[in-house]
């Protein structure tokens, strides 16, 4: 058909011989409503667009979705001051970047509460201009994110989440596959004395690498020092990794690896002929260093892409959302080696919960 007149519904529906209800449903309904279409009906509609080359109106058709093509951004913690940049810049690029692609505006939520304490469900939030909300945060409110389940409202995760009351959709990073992977290369390097730089817990992101580091270690394998905290003082942890006969010492956060390389290295010691460092993470901005950590890299920005796609899905399609792992590829940096064999001659100490 060559007409200059743009095509509407009604013109579709008088060519297919329907209402044009029946149109807006064939183009716009959710499944069960298309379902209840004979489907004889929905293919004379359908074979009238393809036939006639018609497009919906894309106005039109997110208005007959109720759609606004606004995707809200949650983040429990202030995405902005310099020293989370690093953590979470990566995630908001890559959800401009599928955002954009999927022709949706981003709306972030700030007046949900003043520094740490922000609530998704605080009063005069505007979640609901929003057509669904990405959540970000090192740890979840576990009330909200309850009731977020229970609603009918799209959202999805960014990282892994426990079931809040039924399953959680998100994206995360498979931090236990990356640290299991890291101990073992070190096992396979003559490593069998360990430390721990970090907490076991509570948030999922620092329970699973806790749990790939604890897999990991076998029976070949002990735990000579456990310091159960970030950001100690640089002397505390270096001396006590010393004491402890540890070769290899697996840091939560580069920030601590950076500032004990570096002391390390003004006492005359060199890494990894010393001990070995490896580095599972990176919360906080840490001070440059020349040294490049053994470490995995966390895919953040593929992350809030996988993350704003599944929301979008979700949105449009009604559908539940899934629970996805993608890879922390590792990187082999330059602070892991062989076990230095003069440490063979001290005991580990088993030392734990060193907080000084």
């Amino acid at each position: 058909m060559t007409n200059h007149k743009r095509l509407t519904q009604n013109d579709i529906a008088k060519l297919a011989g329907v209402s044009q209800a029946t149109v807006s449903l064939v183009l716009n309904g959710a499944p069960a409503a298309i379902a209840r279409i004979p489907a004889e009906t929905r293919e004379r509609v359908q074979a009238v667009i393809r036939q006639t080359g018609y497009v919906a109106d894309p106005i039109a058709r997110r208005m007959a979705k109720g759609l606004n093509r606004i995707l809200g951004v949650f983040t429990y913690e202030p995405a902005f001051p310099s020293a989370q940049a690093d953590f979470f810049t990566p995630f908001l690029l890559g959800i401009e970047e599928e955002a954009q692609q999927q022709a949706y505006d981003l709306l972030l939520l700030t007046s949900a509460g003043v520094g740490n304490n922000r609530k998704i469900f605080s009063e005069g939030n505007r979640l609901r201009i929003a057509d669904g909300c990405l959540v970000l945060g090192r740890e979840f409110d576990r009330k909200e994110l309850a009731r977020l389940v229970s609603e009918d409202y799209p959202f999805v995760a960014i990282g892994r989440r426990e079931d809040a009351g039924g399953p959680v959709p998100y994206v995360g990073g498979d931090y236990a596959a990356g640290t299991r992977q890291l101990v073992e290369d070190a096992r396979a390097l003559g490593h069998s004395k360990l430390a721990y730089i970090g907490p076991d817990g509570p948030a999922e992101s620092i329970a699973d690498r806790w749990r790939g580091f604890s897999a990991a270690l076998g029976d070949a394998a002990t735990l000579a020092l456990h310091i159960k905290a970030v950001n100690r003082p640089a002397d505390k942890i270096l001396d006590a990794i010393l004491e402890s006969g540890a070769t290899a010492a697996f840091f939560i956060e580069l920030a601590d690896a950076v500032r004990v390389e570096a002391l390390a290295r003004a006492r005359g010691l060199a890494m990894p002929e010393a001990f070995s460092m490896i580095v599972l993470g990176s919360h906080i901005r840490a001070a440059r260093s020349p040294v490049r950590f053994t470490s995995y890299e966390i895919p953040r920005e593929e992350m809030g892409r996988q993350a704003t796609a599944m929301l979008v899905n979700r949105i449009e399609t009604g559908s539940p959302g899934s629970q996805i792992l993608l890879k922390c590829e590792p990187v082999r940096g330059e602070t892991l080696g062989p076990a230095p064999a003069a440490s063979a001659n001290k005991s580990p100490v088993n030392k734990t919960d060193v907080t000084t």
